[in-house]
């Protein structure tokens, strides 16, 4: 088996996905998917072979540990600052024989597919339309960033993005144990996943989700972690590597990212006081959202959950420190999902992508295209734009109003006589 047959596999997945989904109602939508889904992953093969200095230096050495030391038996070992979840992975690797630069790869694509399913059903859920969800699933599959994430950088974004989206989708199709085990999952790959978990606030709000199913939020996470903790690894080290995560980003600012600390020429005098200054304004950001879901939750609907998810997901990595390159994925994707809301939204995700490109191409060719503030206004416009939109179908007239209970009203239909 090559890397080609594993992506054909991958293609052929995707393609049964939307066949299971009913988006695929016509021989026009057929021919026209697996021609964009065939594209999609033969402009990943193209990838594939690319080497960055993240896999040479730390990926690499991390596979070839858990060869040298007993596979899945070092688990309990402490290897790299990837939290367990993503390790069982590359223990799994290390009994190959095939390139693990391969494997790691396929493990991002495959999360693509899955980010681009949960897209359709998030697309779908405020659409009400297979077809909506359709495109949601072709672009996504085709986002610059999503594409060179994985397949071309050899990281896994992809991975907590796609649990965090299925967490918010199901929260939208009213499945609240599903919703909660989902964002444990993505937390439990990466810390990352933060800048979309205070959108469980926003489904509490909404009573989409109860205070009882927060508990099943722990325990998913502890079965997560659980083969670890049974190879020999203290559970509280897995919980204390985001703490040490947090204190070991280093003094910098900012890492080749489109935040408000990319307007800094140099390295200013206190850079704790500005850091805490940022921190305290993406808490207060997130508070103001938060007040607003709260007076308007008798009228937040699937919509305008999503554009509140979309909003925390650029706000809070735009204004805290320490931020580097990839930590706008999830703005990247869900700002697509929020351009199917209204049309003038389309430009929205453009400028998303643009920012995140910024940083994707100084790490990856070393250099700068265009100065990364241009990068930080973009975003600007982007989270204005969302909170303009977010005004607007709280406004409207035909806001639906918030229904009780935690499953949705289904009408009753008479069944014909035998």
């Amino acid at each position: 088996m090559t890397v080609y047959h594993g992506l054909l596999v991958l293609a052929a997945l995707a393609f049964l996905i939307l066949w299971r989904e009913r988006a695929l109602h016509t021989p026009a939508a057929v021919f026209v998917s697996a021609a964009l889904i065939f594209g999609a992953m033969a402009l990943r093969a193209l990838c594939m072979d690319h080497e960055t200095l993240d896999y040479q230096y730390f990926l690499a050495g991390w596979v070839d540990f858990y060869r040298q030391n007993g596979g899945i038996l070092a688990l309990g070992e402490s290897v790299g600052n990837y939290n367990v979840p993503y390790l069982y992975a590359l223990a799994l690797f290390s009994y190959a024989d095939f390139p693990d630069l391969y494997l790691i790869k396929l493990l991002s694509v495959a999360f693509d597919v899955a980010l681009a399913w949960a897209m359709l059903r998030l697309v779908r859920s405020v659409r009400k339309t297979n077809f909506a969800g359709l495109i949601a699933f072709l672009v996504t599959l085709w986002l610059p960033t999503v594409v060179l994430n994985g397949a071309y950088w050899g990281q896994c974004d992809s991975v907590y993005a796609a649990l965090g989206l299925w967490g918010l989708a199901f929260g939208l199709e009213r499945k609240p144990v599903r919703c909660v085990v989902f964002f444990a999952l993505s937390f439990a790959f990466k810390l990352q996943a933060v800048f979309l978990l205070p959108v469980l606030a926003v489904l509490l709000l909404c009573r989409r989700i109860r205070w009882q199913h927060l508990f099943v939020f722990p325990l998913t996470y502890v079965i997560a972690v659980l083969p670890a903790m049974l190879a020999g690894k203290p559970f509280l080290d897995t919980v204390m590597l985001y703490f040490d995560q947090a204190d070991s980003v280093g003094s910098g600012l900012n890492y080749n990212s489109p935040s408000v600390y990319a307007f800094l020429r140099t390295d200013p005098a206190d850079p704790g006081s500005l850091a805490h200054l940022g921190i305290a304004a993406a808490f207060a950001a997130l508070a103001v959202l938060l007040v607003v879901c709260l007076r308007h939750r008798k009228r937040m609907g699937e919509r305008e959950i999503l554009l509140s998810a979309a909003l925390m997901s650029v706000f809070i990595p735009l204004l805290l420190p320490h931020m580097h390159d990839r930590y706008f994925f999830l703005a990247d994707v869900l700002t697509v999902a929020a351009a199917f809301i209204l049309p003038w939204m389309i430009p929205v995700p453009v400028l998303a992508s643009f920012a995140s490109l910024l940083g994707y191409h100084a790490y990856l060719r070393q250099r700068y295209l265009y100065p990364m503030r241009y990068g930080t206004v973009a975003l600007f416009a982007v989270t204005a734009a969302l909170g303009v939109c977010l005004s607007l179908c709280l406004r409207r007239e035909d806001a639906p109003p918030a229904r009780k209970g935690s499953h949705p009203v289904r009408r009753k239909t008479k069944k014909k006589r035998a």
